[in-house]
């Protein structure tokens, strides 16, 4: 079961952003990063190419 969330189209505010780059930083991966911001991965995957950031691919 996939975990659904109720926040769509919400814009980004700027302690989100701060936390996603520190997080992308940290390393963390897409999955992890998603539910700490309570986001989908697909939108963490948009923003952090919008900013030029690399998630870590986890395997």
């Amino acid at each position: 079961m996939t975990e659904r969330f109720e926040r769509h189209k919400q814009p980004w505010t700027y302690e989100e952003l701060q936390k996603l780059h520190m997080y992308a930083k940290k390393g963390m991966s897409l999955k992890a990063i998603a539910k700490a911001l309570t986001r989908s991965e697909e939108s963490i995957k948009i923003r952090a190419k919008a900013d030029g950031l690399s998630i870590a691919k986890l395997r």
